[in-house]
């Protein structure tokens, strides 16, 4: 190649490379004054904006302002209408009018002194006509078609920006504004299944330790919902011989590619009896739902099961966060153990207690079937004892009421002398004469929760009332 020919070359060659630099600055100049919606067309789904400061700012401003609410769910309940007469209040002392979303699915058009309709209640609808859908389906339990199939009958009522939906029955009690904390922790447009185990652990074993027991509540992202709710028809006659509705849901999700993500908080109350021991112990999560209200006793001394589930529902008014979460903290003056199950009871003990035993239920309830060999729990217990030294003094929720120095007051009167005697320990002194706790907690949520809160116990020798104050533990703080 001569001289000149290398010359034009490489003149060519630098005429290419530097239109080609001029071409790359401008594409990157037309991306970044590009309007923003255009990022979302198909065209540039492969060349996202610079993630910069703003972005990231924009981003979170954008979560923020979308965070889950209560108008973001929507409940299905199922029931009959010859129970809904004497269960509509367990129903109403959580439902909120105009506020909570959702219906009360009847099998059959109400009568009597349910008529006129009470504004208190959720708005009612009919299910679907079972017996066609038992002919649709070859079902062979209609009951258990009839709760399946509910799930569809709920997502086609659901109103405009759903993003959850709980499904559960007429004699449960629900903490919405705790699911809605709970819920808030996920995404939305994602599939997800939530829900409890029961606390019978044969029920599990039974049935499965992949399901859902949907009385307690069964909470779906709403995009799972509706993927369920198009597949229905079709499950149903898959699955067309199961005799349970919890059972066929969870095969039906299976079916979509989606397992269980089991919560604490939520309680199936496969129990029977005195249920203070269990509720006096809760684990150290939200309190999201009390199933199975007509099969245990009143949780209240003194109260029906409807005035128990409105007492307890007022202390939820002030603050669901702490709803029977435990909190134990000591005398050791005296000896004595403090147990708080804030909104519902408290213990004193004649006795320095573990935290580790304390933090073990009671059995003052009893299994839900005649099984005569462990385990029954799937949850560890401890024996009800006459010991003075290990039995509690046992103290239930009075009243609740907001302070003047934003605190939340709640008093827990004696349900009973123990009349058991004095634990006899070197050093200890008798609790029989405090009849009333009275406990100052924080009005502030607390959601976030990495242990639980300490508290100091105010209580002079001779008086019948001992005071505890809450607060945040130190650092290094032991609780022994």
């Amino acid at each position: 190649m001569s001289a000149l020919e290398t010359s034009v070359v490489v003149s060519i060659c630098k005429t290419v490379l530097i239109c080609g630099l001029v071409l790359y600055v401008a594409f990157i100049i037309f991306l970044n004054e590009c309007p923003s919606n255009l990022y979302s067309s198909s065209k540039f789904t492969t060349f996202p904006p610079n993630n910069s400061q703003s972005n990231a700012s924009s981003i979170v401003t954008q979560i923020n302002i979308s965070a889950t609410k209560i108008s973001h769910l929507v409940f299905g309940l199922l029931g009959s209408e010859e129970a809904w007469h004497h269960r509509k209040p367990y129903i109403e002392s959580w439902w909120r009018p105009n506020v909570t979303k959702g219906h009360i699915f009847l099998d059959v058009p109400p009568q009597g002194d349910l008529l006129p309709w009470s504004l208190n209640s959720p708005p009612y609808r009919i299910s679907d006509d079972v017996p066609k859908l038992v002919n649709e389906t070859n079902h062979v339990d209609p009951r258990v078609l009839r709760m399946v199939h509910g799930i569809m009958e709920v997502v086609r009522e659901a109103h405009e920006g759903v993003r959850w939906v709980i499904m559960g029955d007429d004699d449960s009690i629900f903490f919405v504004d705790n699911m809605v904390d709970i819920l808030a922790q996920y995404d939305h447009t994602r599939y997800y299944y939530f829900g409890g185990h029961s606390e019978h652990i044969l029920a599990n074993y039974f049935f499965s330790f992949h399901q859902a027991f949907g009385g307690a509540g069964i909470m779906l992202s709403y995009p799972l919902a509706k993927t369920l709710a198009k597949d229905m028809m079709s499950c149903l006659k898959r699955y067309a011989h199961f005799r349970s509705a919890d059972k066929t849901t969870m095969t039906c999700i299976a079916d979509i590619g989606v397992n269980l993500t089991p919560l604490q908080g939520i309680h199936q109350i496969d129990l029977r009896g005195d249920l203070s021991g269990f509720l006096s112990s809760h684990p150290q999560s939200l309190l999201m739902s009390l199933h199975h209200f007509d099969m245990v006793e009143p949780i209240f001394p003194l109260m029906d099961r409807a005035q128990s589930g409105y007492h307890l529902l007022n202390a939820a008014k002030y603050d669901q966060s702490r709803m029977l979460q435990q909190t134990i903290c000591y005398k050791r003056s005296n000896n004595w153990t403090f147990s708080v199950s804030w909104g519902y009871s408290a213990h004193i003990y004649e006795n320095i207690m573990p935290r580790s035993l304390i933090q073990n239920p009671i059995e003052t309830f009893k299994q839900w079937g005649e099984v005569p060999f462990p385990p029954h729990y799937m949850f560890d217990t401890r024996n009800f004892t006459w010991d003075p030294c290990e039995a509690p003094h046992m103290y239930f929720l009075k009243s609740t009421e907001k302070t003047p120095r934003n605190k939340i007051h709640t008093i827990y009167t004696r349900a009973w002398p123990r009349q058991i005697g004095a634990c006899l320990y070197a050093g200890n002194y008798p609790a029989e004469y405090v009849t009333e706790i009275h406990v100052y907690s924080p009005a502030t949520k607390r959601i976030q929760v990495d242990r639980c809160e300490c508290c100091d116990i105010i209580h002079k020798a001779g008086s019948y009332k001992a005071a505890i104050k809450y607060r945040e533990c130190k650092i290094d703080e032991v609780l022994a």
